[in-house]
């Protein structure tokens, strides 16, 4: 049974706690003893009853730290003293909540044996009635006490699950963006040579051609300076996306959707867009629908060039956001469908859902609904 060497201190609970089962302890104990110092005549018997019972009540406090042996040597005192039966079932129950099933049996037997050896030595009536009583109470303490330990083992379990998935998304995330960075940079690399190459080209045409005209070196220096500005801004981005720090790169938001929809227009796609959006969406929830209909006009793009794209915004606080995206479904589907595995992942993840297939009346339909809270 490991333990840690240093035990946390009691919190505000703890105490609330500690204090009510110390009461029940004491009050049950003390209830049990009234009929034992009735029935009892040897005052000697009843006052060590009252004492180490009263004694191992006190003990409760530290249930927390020795469970175990506070719980045996209960099993030891219950065999004199009746007043100790409330912290014994206490100790039972600080046992099953604590420590092990196996800890737990043990430290039951052990109380079974202590029970055995009290009816021996007291006698008292109705001993097979108090003998059930005893071992039902003790099975419904420690079955209790196992009760509340396999749940906190579930809700810690689920805190561990909870906490790696979450570890594990940021770290995807990050390096999904450590990857973007890398492409755009190569991407900027690639571009700022050109410009360079170019730049070089014209200097050079002006270092051979010494009898050009005013109005030719007039004409090639404006190129070398434009093309240098260029370079230069070329590799302010360069800079810029290298430098920026992870989970701080833009992100686009649902007031970006309109220019979406507009870009779309100006590469020729007919794009129809109805909002009916009451209220300010949260970010999460108006990136995500940013999301699904930016990849709902990428497949109509790809699948069903030059058709007509109906999109569908509509919600509000508590009743949720739906977004819905219809084109024209092609004959046969292409692509590998990772995109809209994609967006299934992204609404699970701010709890909504995702769905999308073909209609009845020949198009192709992707739906999301998201949830808006009030």
């Amino acid at each position: 049974m490991n333990r840690p060497a240093h035990p946390r201190r009691r919190s505000a609970r703890d105490w609330a706690v500690d204090s009510v089962v110390f009461l029940f302890a004491l009050i049950f104990g003390l209830i049990v003893f009234e009929d034992t110092a009735k029935a009892e005549s040897r005052e000697f018997l009843v006052l060590l009853d009252l004492v180490s019972g009263l004694a191992l009540c006190f003990a409760v406090w530290f249930r927390r730290r020795w469970p175990v042996h506070l719980a045996l040597a209960a099993s030891v005192i219950s065999i004199w003293s009746e007043t100790a039966s409330g912290p014994t079932l206490v100790l039972i129950l600080s046992v099953a909540v604590y420590r092990p099933l196996r800890t737990t049996l043990l430290v039951f037997a052990a109380n079974a044996v202590s029970l055995v050896l009290y009816l021996q030595v007291k006698r008292p009536p109705d001993t097979g009635a108090l003998a059930i009583a005893a071992i039902a109470l003790y099975i419904a303490v420690a079955g209790w006490g196992l009760y509340i330990r396999s749940r906190r083992q579930l809700l810690q379990t689920l805190r561990d699950r909870a906490d790696r998935a979450e570890t594990v998304a940021q770290l995807q995330a990050e390096q999904g963006q450590l990857r973007a960075r890398e492409e755009i940079a190569r991407e900027m690399h690639d571009v700022l040579g050109h410009r360079l190459s170019l730049l070089s080209v014209h200097a050079g045409a002006l270092a051979y051609r010494p009898d050009a005209s005013t109005a030719e070196v007039a004409s090639a220096a404006e190129v070398i300076r434009a093309s240098a500005h260029q370079a230069l801004q070329d590799l302010r981005e360069v800079i810029g996306v290298l430098r920026a720090p992870v989970g701080e790169l833009p992100q686009p938001t649902f007031a970006d959707l309109p220019a979406l929809v507009e870009a779309s227009r100006a590469a020729g796609v007919p794009v129809e867009l109805r909002q009916d959006v009451v209220g300010a969406l949260p970010d999460h929830i108006g990136r995500t629908a940013y999301r699904i209909v930016q990849e709902g006009l990428t497949n109509a793009m790809k699948h069903a060039p030059g058709e007509q794209v109906t999109i569908d915004v509509t919600g509000a606080p508590g009743n949720g956001l739906a977004v819905e995206v219809r084109n024209p479904a092609p004959s046969k589907r292409l692509g590998d469908g990772r995109g809209l595995l994609g967006l299934a992942e992204r609404a699970a993840l701010v709890e909504g859902r995702l769905e999308h297939g073909r209609t009845s009346d020949g198009e192709f339909r992707l739906y999301a609904w998201l949830p808006w809270p009030s």
